[in-house]
């Protein structure tokens, strides 16, 4: 019998990890994943923030709880799984979102910043996604946050470009090699998105407005995105409407990349 649009939906009785889960898509990915009847953990590396979003999906009558977690720990990652499975009694959806993208010119990078990036963005995603889907023993979701970076430079992002090519394919790989434990693994590409860390980061590069009239006249539907744009796509992927999708990228950019 075809499922309703509601029951399609429907998360409850599942359980769900959001990295990065304190600000901006994170928090909006897990106040989605709530709403939707999953118990969530909020994993940040920035504890009393993910608590404030965590008590704020409380109050509207979700169910999560707070993490401290530093993506570049692998023992911090597996202490992460552990805690949502003891607290929940399972894990269901992997949402691998934390993520840094500080500019930095190619012929300035330091080894430090490399590695940085790199290590929070792609090996904290690859660690988590092993972790959960050990974890996963009925089957489960694992969306993956790119980039548009990923498939096209801004500039001045070599180590966040390489980051989030990289989880284009290992959202792949993954896919194809946990499909047989009824894993789903697939990946969501934002555009510019309206967030405190992007905002902190176009300031800081001292060119927030130039930048942001450039990226206004590329996009074909007129605005910046909002982090609802993305958390809503995590949704679909996290439930029984994205069955049979897997090792998938959507690109959600409002059509930047078409220009």
């Amino acid at each position: 019998m075809t499922a309703t649009i509601g029951q399609l939906f429907d998360l409850q009785g599942k359980a769900a990890i959001v990295t990065g889960g304190a600000m901006g898509i994170g928090a909006a990915i897990g106040e989605r994943l709530a709403e939707a009847g999953a118990a969530v953990l909020i994993a940040d590396v920035n504890e009393e923030a993910a608590r404030k979003t965590a008590a704020r999906i409380g109050e509207t009558g979700g169910q999560a709880v707070a993490f401290r977690a530093d993506m570049r720990q692998v023992g911090d990652i597996r202490a992460m799984v552990a805690a949502a499975v003891e607290r929940f009694g399972r894990l269901d959806v992997l949402v691998n979102n934390a993520g840094i993208f500080p500019f930095t010119p190619a012929l300035e990078m330091t080894e430090e910043q490399w590695d940085r990036v790199l290590d929070v963005n792609l090996k904290g995603a690859f660690f988590a996604a092993q972790a959960a889907a050990r974890a996963m023993t009925a089957g489960g979701r694992i969306v993956n946050i790119a980039s548009i970076d990923g498939l096209h430079p801004t500039g001045y992002l070599a180590h966040y470009d390489a980051s989030k090519g990289g989880m284009v394919m290992l959202t792949r790989s993954l896919a194809l090699e946990l499909g047989s434990r009824g894993i789903a693994v697939n990946a969501i590409a934002p555009g510019s998105i309206n967030t405190p860390g992007a905002a902190t980061t176009a300031a800081l590069s001292g060119n927030s407005a130039i930048a942001m009239e450039g990226f206004l006249k590329r996009i074909p539907l007129g605005r910046v995105g909002e982090p609802d744009d993305i958390a809503k796509v995590a949704l679909f992927l996290a439930s029984g409407a994205a069955d049979y999708i897997t090792g998938e990228l959507i690109v959600v950019d409002g059509g930047y990349l078409l220009s």
